[in-house]
């Protein structure tokens, strides 16, 4: 892999490989943001008055959050982002670099560009963002000869679909033999047409909210959004918060539900792209899809007990971790059916290696 080797302490590697897989496992694109998160808040912030947090992090966020979720559970993850040449920029990039080992060769720095910063305020079980930023330009160096190849080639990518918005290298990366997965954010258009979700035809995987799905295809419960998502997509994967998720294969007929595991949550920015670098894992390992279902609700649930999006998502160790301690309790039945595929996996718990967490302020740094 180009740029960057993971860290020494990545323990396992969910992945059976062999000399013609391609270097990269997953690929993305987006914004990186410098997120600057408070927790701890007793209610929204009020119009007028001063609130003070009793907790605050700061972790590269945006696109970032799903990489090194990514990275953290022994995938080899590749990058294209723009990055400023400001301290946010230097901080975010060395966190991905050096500290997840993630690959940055298609990113560029960009001079005189501030990075994008992200204020989320975090609040019964919620969140409230705030954000700034400018459109990057884009990089020369793309347009040199002996450029990285971009998209790479990977075993697979996640991409954000926007209404009426084509990406090109979504088709590029699915002809070349990537498997696509996806996710949508909030339509501000209010129209919510599917066909307007114009890269959804090269998906393998599409994985909504449950308010998402729901307004995509016009019904009024999750399980049958996913069902008809399924009409369209390959693998329909419906998100339902408290309620767990529930997926749908439309090729083998097969559903799988899985309820959310309860945890005390800090912060839940980035829970989401935990939960699809989660599903992506078990994916690309072959995994049935209600050990994949439950693994990323995993991933997702041992995440909002950090600070931030990508600081906060688990690797190995935590994973097992949990699961050691699950085992040692009584009256656990759901979990050990629903989990016991982990006992493969993780026999026993590896020894604990520092994952980097995010912190009050950048000036405190790992050198």
């Amino acid at each position: 892999m180009h740029g960057a080797e993971p860290p020494a302490d990545h323990l396992l590697d969910p992945l059976t490989r062999t000399p013609a897989d391609p270097d990269i496992d997953v690929y993305l694109t987006g914004t990186v943001f410098l997120d600057i998160i408070f927790t701890g808040l007793g209610c929204a912030p009020v119009r007028g008055t001063e609130s003070w947090a009793r907790g605050m992090g700061s972790s590269p966020g945006g696109i970032a959050n799903m990489a090194a979720a990514l990275a953290r559970l022994g995938l080899r993850t590749c990058l294209a982002a723009a990055f400023g040449d400001d301290v946010y920029g230097d901080y975010c990039w060395e966190c991905l670099h050096k500290g997840e080992g993630i690959d940055l060769s298609p990113s560029h720095r960009v001079p005189g560009w501030h990075s994008p910063v992200t204020v989320s305020m975090a609040y019964e079980g919620e969140r409230t963002m705030v954000s700034h930023g400018h459109e990057a330009p884009p990089p020369a160096v793309l347009e040199q000869e002996g450029a990285p190849d971009c998209p790479p080639r990977c075993r697979a990518a996640v991409a954000a679909l926007a209404p009426g918005r084509r990406e090109d290298w979504i088709a590029v990366a699915a002809g070349r033999g990537s498997r696509i997965f996806a996710d949508v954010g909030w339509d501000e258009t209010g129209r919510w047409e599917l066909a307007a979700l114009e890269d959804l035809a090269h998906c393998e995987a599409f994985l909504p909210n449950a308010e998402e799905a729901m307004r995509y295809t016009r019904t009024e419960c999750p399980r049958a959004a996913a069902r008809a998502l399924a009409d369209k997509v390959p693998l329909a994967v419906v998100t339902m918060g408290a309620e767990g998720a529930y997926a749908v294969d439309s090729a083998t007929g097969e559903t799988a539900s899985v309820p959310a595991i309860a945890v005390e949550a800090l912060d839940p920015t980035g829970a989401g792209d935990v939960f699809v670098a989660g599903f992506v894992t078990g994916t690309l390992a072959g995994w049935p899809l209600a050990d994949r279902l439950a693994f990323a609700g995993l991933t997702a649930a041992l995440s909002v007990q950090e600070f931030g999006g990508s600081l906060s998502a688990p690797g190995w160790a935590e994973v097992a971790a949990w699961w050691q301690q699950v085992k040692s309790i009584d009256d656990q039945a759901a979990a050990l059916r629903h989990y016991a595929f982990l006992d493969a996996l993780v026999p026993t718990a590896p020894r604990p290696w520092p994952l980097r967490r995010a912190v009050p302020t950048i000036g405190f740094r790992t050198r």
